[in-house]
């Protein structure tokens, strides 16, 4: 069916409601560059909103109570109690907080021809040439051997010096230009510039210090961080895109930003999990890491942690058996939060434009997902898609119906059918973005404000 743009209908309370949300979404956006930084801010803003953690939650739970668990920094799990119980089932809104980016290895400082570089292995599905001559920042953990956290994040602040991963000069790339896109930038080629200074030479000594640059890298590590060579291994240091998230366009009617898969769904969820009050079910919002790379790992949506906490939720209501878990996740319903590909006009060939997402076109539905024949796909029954119909229009939310490219043009997954193997009724729903997992994406503000909204009626209507 053909939507209408949904700019056209905006009253002026809603234009102000719309660029509400849309600057508070950039400020996420800027403060959560990382998982273990989305989830400082889930939990930051969970605690103003009244939420309390999982191990200060008093029995027996009752409506209203606001719950929230981390697991192990990088996945947070928030809960409303409603008012029927657990075992009715819950409304899930569930987003994925990791975004492709280039992580630094365990062993990465080395120096070559007095150059300092770290070694990198690149996360997610990435084009490589397109993190290359970019201004890109560091961010992350260096965790030493007796436990002190030291957060790091350069490249971000005005004064902040950035980094950059070097690419051929066009003069001499005649046999560069000749190879296929995937191989134009190898992975091992991904490594970040670090510094070019020797350290300077002690007045006393005859001999030329060896590798002076790394070791000036190293003295100042070590006064700004306290970090010496050795903890590295036990970093876990992101390189990402430096810079804020912008207005795009001349009219300022979409985002430019980093991380916009899947941040721009984990954050509105986030919005509408937080503005959520006295829900009839109990509401939920699950923001989880490792999506990217296949949901594995014990912060990836494969883990027990969110069954673990479930069954901690129905210990608390009195009502501890296995039997009350699987009923609680069985009767649930929800939204795997995750972006669609917007149609793009440049590249028309590989959209099937009867069943593509469309800019400014309100919150995309994804009835399946995978690749090669649904492959890896959830694929929402038809009963399930008529409820979702109706709590959309209960509330006026914009919305539209997509898959994600032609079929046989390629595919994607999401964290969809992990949740539906606890036989709950899942749908992939979130925002179309241009750009798709390149270092800077394009959004909707429009689209933004009606995942909001869409995600509040979900929450309240179902």
């Amino acid at each position: 069916m053909d939507r209408e743009n949904v700019w056209k209908s905006y009253t002026s309370e809603q234009q102000d409601q719309l660029n509400q949300v849309n600057e508070k979404y950039k400020v996420c956006l800027d403060a959560g560059k990382t998982e273990r930084e989305c989830v400082k801010l889930a939990k930051e803003e969970a605690e103003k909103a009244g939420y309390v953690s999982l191990e200060e939650a008093k029995a027996p739970l009752k409506a209203g109570d606001k719950i929230y668990a981390v697991g192990m920094d990088k996945s947070i799990a928030l809960f409303q109690i409603g008012n029927q119980p657990l075992e009715a089932g819950m409304n899930i809104l569930g987003a994925h907080i990791d975004s492709p980016r280039i992580d630094v290895k365990q062993n990465p400082l080395y120096e070559n021809e007095e150059f300092a570089y770290l070694d990198t292995h690149y996360y997610g599905g990435i084009k490589k040439y397109q993190w290359v001559t970019l201004p890109l920042a560091l961010h992350g953990v260096v965790v030493k051997k007796d436990g002190t956290v030291i957060e790091v994040n350069i490249g971000e602040k005005s004064e902040d010096p950035v980094f950059v991963i070097t690419d051929l000069l066009v003069h001499l790339a005649a046999k560069q230009m000749e190879k296929k896109a995937g191989a134009v930038i190898e992975g091992e080629k991904l490594d970040l510039l670090f510094g070019s200074r020797p350290l300077e030479q002690a007045e006393d000594l005859e001999k030329e210090e060896k590798e002076a640059v790394k070791k000036n890298v190293l003295r100042i590590l070590e006064e700004y961080y306290h970090m010496e060579e050795e903890d590295f291994v036990s970093a876990e240091l992101e390189i990402v895109p430096a810079g804020s998230a912008r207005d795009c366009g001349i009219d300022r009617s979409m985002i430019l930003a980093y991380g916009q898969d899947d941040r721009v769904c984990a954050f509105t969820s986030l919005f509408a999990m937080l503005d959520t009050e006295a829900p009839e079910r109990t509401a939920c919002c699950i923001l989880v890491d490792k999506e990217e790379i296949g949901s594995v790992g014990a912060t990836g949506m494969h883990s027990r942690f969110f069954e673990n906490v479930i069954a901690e939720l129905v210990a608390l209501e009195g009502q501890e058996s296995e039997l009350k878990v699987r009923r609680t996740l069985q009767n649930s319903r929800m939204l795997s939060s995750d972006v669609s590909a917007a149609y793009d006009p440049m590249y028309a060939e590989v959209f099937e434009k009867r069943s593509s997402a469309f800019f400014a076109k309100g919150l995309v539905f994804n009835k399946f997902t995978g690749s090669r024949g649904k492959n890896g796909s959830n694929d929402a029954n038809a009963e399930y898609l008529a409820r979702i119909r109706r709590a959309m229009d209960q509330d006026q939310v914009a919305y539209q119906f997509a898959e994600l490219g032609k079929v046989d043009a390629g595919g994607g997954g999401t964290i969809a059918y992990i949740m539906a193997n606890y036989g709950m009724e899942v749908i992939d729903s979130g925002v179309a973005v241009l750009s798709m997992h390149a270092p800077w994406e394009v959004t909707s503000k429009a689209d933004v404000y009606e995942a909001y909204k869409g995600y509040m009626a979900f929450l309240k209507n179902m």
